[in-house]
């Protein structure tokens, strides 16, 4: 399929569109008219599921951009207007808002129309005459545990491949001017953690690698490394990102087929759940994660347009044409995209393969996730100032479509906080903001509203769920803007921030960051009373004061899902715990012999089920599980102790005595991209809207009880504590 095709669709469907939108209708004419084309739309919804039906996909997408698009010039030519100068600004705000998220939605309709499946290809693919490149994995590192950069390091060197392969570890946290730091604590724990990390590095045969300053961060560290490796490829992993053992064997043929291609990029799998689904919706394995949406639809839609762009990691460059662009510049905090933008300039390809190869850390705290999001929305806005991709010379047309489709996603904080803010003017202060009839409401708004819940169920029902996306933008929109904000002012300001990952949490507390959220809940309260009271008092316009009524509403429910969200849950593992189903066998010390059914595995341990119950293992009894590793195509024994039994459920610690063992649990835990593959499609699975929202509201109710319950006690504890301190005080010596 070429991509001709949805433009040639597009430009026909966009023709139809612009007759349909400036036909005149009143309001009577334009419901009818609105409830033809959502019952065209409803039904064209099964073909539009099927991402190879190209031509049902763009006839979809035409209907729901013309129902849109009739809303949109309805409200310029009948809505914005009126003697009050305040509430004529706020309404132009709030159309602002309504016009950013079409043409977001327009742009993404574009991108995503044809999602790309590219065909599976590994190194049996490639002719065994052919000589393969030689390959450098680079570990950029910071401030990460050497438990956790060890796991990285051992399934790094285990990758399957037959060329030549160097392993290195990139220290920033043990350079010159870390141990030379003029704070004695802090330069002897950068000597601590260069010895720790070389000792490291010489035990498990990898190359160990720092530079004298810290300077351009992430980039500035893997530029350096550039100057010190010599593979013609080169990996970048996190230092949490544990390749499978397949990793090399699916990426590798790409750039062999092809010398123009620079990038071959894969998902970033994350074996957790983020804070948000931990808080609130407690679904990680049966719902999408917040990256699906990017990593199984837009970058696929990206793929297909030639413009998929380097992640930061989980990928495989080309040396030569890294170095042609003087490697990663740095010049903004999102160093990956910037390369990309920089070699797709040149002409050269890039690849998007869609398996998970990697198992990554979401970050744990809420306060971890808005740093990482922080550091996102603003890389992407200073390549959107500092390199105006839109402008830039060598890229195509569609491939700057691409960009900006990426970079315009991060605005999304100053529109959703318009979104929240809009009812309250009115409900508050009596000022229209929207100025319609309920019958103009009906005929033009609901239409355009459902339009564009079907067209996102139709499109990213197996990637996103109702109501979540809404929520995820609303808990970061608070503290995104801000930064953004500073962004415009002093573009190359930002810095580069690790994000920390592995934390463990020991208690229930409150997010720190949870003050925004209690004042917008208020101003929620206060609209409620507010719409209330123009019921009673205005009864002429009781149809649009619910409808904005509604809107804050469901603007308050979203709010109440932030508060549930800052309850900070205790997360004590600190390694995740993925859930299989895998046979197995346990030998014990007495030489009973049990069949079990493993049920989930992590880098400490597993649980598993028995089968037939001879004798039941003993807490503490040391046994040994015999499981088939996929990534070394054999069965494997594994030393276990045994911490839990229940019934016939057990859990088991891993028992690493020796560098042989670690490895074996290294290549079973994570060694096999069919878990992950597994793990996935599990995930990802389309339900009914109605049911969304019931698992959704239904995940509600607890969070937020245990969110009154905590801050009842905290306001309890502070009061006991200023008591105390008063008693203190007056208290005589």
């Amino acid at each position: 399929m070429t991509r001709h095709l949805p433009v040639v669709g597009m430009i026909l469907g966009a023709v139809a569109l612009v007759f349909l939108s400036i036909l005149p209708m009143d309001s009577s004419a334009q419901g009818l008219v609105a409830i033809a084309l959502i019952g065209l739309l409803l039904a064209a919804t099964a073909l539009a599921h099927k991402e190879d039906r190209l031509l049902p996909r763009v006839i979809f997408a035409m209907l729901g951009v013309a129902i849109s698009l009739r809303y949109l010039l309805w409200r310029v030519a009948h809505t914005l207007d009126g003697s009050d100068i305040i509430g004529l600004l706020l309404a132009y705000m709030l159309f602002f808002a309504e016009v950013y998220y079409f043409a977001l939605q327009l742009i993404g309709l574009f991108v995503n129309i044809v999602p790309y499946n590219r065909p599976v290809l590994t190194l049996a693919d490639v002719d065994s005459s052919v000589a393969l490149p030689s390959i450098d994995i680079l570990v950029p590192s910071y401030n990460e545990e050497a438990t956790l950069l060890e796991v990285t390091l051992r399934a790094a060197r285990q990758v399957e491949y037959r060329g030549q392969k160097e392993v290195y570890l990139l220290d920033d946290g043990g350079t010159d001017q870390r141990i030379h730091d003029p704070d004695p604590a802090k330069a002897a724990a950068a000597r601590k953690r260069r010895t720790e990390l070389k000792q490291l590095c010489r035990k498990l045969g990898c190359h160990y690698l720092t530079r004298p300053k810290n300077e351009s961060a992430k980039a500035g560290n893997i530029n350096h490394a550039l100057g010190q490796t010599t593979g013609e490829l080169i990996v970048i992993l996190d230092a949490d990102h544990v390749p499978t053992h397949d990793f090399l064997d699916r990426t590798v043929p790409w750039m062999i087929r092809d010398p123009d291609v620079f990038l071959v990029q894969t998902p970033h799998f994350m074996i957790n759940s983020d804070p948000i689904d931990r808080n609130l919706l407690r679904s990680f394995r049966n719902m999408p994660s917040e990256n699906d949406m990017f990593y199984k639809t837009t970058l696929r839609g990206l793929d297909f347009w030639s413009s998929a762009f380097f992640c930061g990691s989980a990928a495989l460059l080309r040396r030569e044409k890294l170095e042609a662009v003087g490697g990663l510049s740095g010049e903004t905090i999102t160093e990956d995209a910037e390369a990309a933008l920089d070699m797709h300039a040149r002409g050269w390809k890039s690849v998007y393969v869609d398996q998970p190869l990697i198992a990554g850390l979401a970050p744990e705290t809420f306060a971890d996730f808005v740093v990482q999001r922080m550091r996102w929305a603003q890389g992407m806005v200073q390549i959107l100032i500092l390199k105006r991709p839109y402008a830039q010379n060598g890229l195509r047309w569609y491939q700057r479509l691409g960009y900006m489709n990426a970079i315009l996603f991060w605005f999304f904080p100053f529109f959703r906080l318009i979104f929240l803010f809009a009812p309250l003017p009115y409900l508050l202060l009596g000022l229209e903001v929207y100025r319609a009839s309920l019958p103009e409401i009906l005929a033009y708004a609901v239409p355009h509203l459902v339009a564009t819940l079907v067209i996102g169920h139709a499109l990213f029902s197996r990637t996103r769920w109702s109501l979540v996306s809404e929520v995820y933008e609303t808990v970061q929109s608070v503290f995104l803007a801000q930064a953004l904000l500073k962004v415009f002012m002093r573009p190359r300001a930002p810095s580069f921030v690790v994000t920390p990952k592995g934390e463990t949490l020991d208690d229930f507390s409150i997010s720190p960051l949870a003050g925004p959220f209690y004042l917008l809940c208020l101003l929620m309260f206060m609209g409620i009373f507010g719409g209330a009271w123009h019921l009673m008092e205005n009864p002429l316009s009781r149809g649009t004061t619910s409808v904005i009524m509604l809107w804050n509403l469901l603007n308050l429910i979203i709010v109440l899902a932030a508060l549930a969200i800052v309850v900070e849950r205790p997360q004590r593992r600190t390694v995740p715990r993925i859930y299989t189903r895998e046979k197995g066998f346990l030998l014990c010390e007495d030489e009973t012999y049990e069949e079990i059914q493993v049920t989930d595995v992590s880098g400490s341990g597993l649980g598993f089920e028995l089968s037939n119950i001879t004798k039941l293992p003993s807490h503490s009894q040391n046994c040994d599980v015999v499981v088939y590793c996929q990534a070394l195509k054999r069965e494997i024994l594994l030393p276990v102790e045994i911490k839990t039994v229940a019934g016939t459920k057990v859990g088991a610690a891993f028992q690493i005595t020796d560098s042989r063992t670690f490895d074996l649990v290294v290549a079973y835990v994570y060694g096999d991209s069919g878990r992950w593959r597994y793990f996935e499609e599990r995930r990802l699975r389309p339900i009914p809207v109605r049911k969304s929202l019931r698992i959704f509201f239904g995940a509600l109710s607890e969070p937020l009880r245990d969110h009154i319950r905590y801050l009842s006690r905290d306001i309890a504890q502070r009061m006991v504590r200023r008591s105390s301190r008063l008693w203190n005080k007056e208290m005589p010596n």
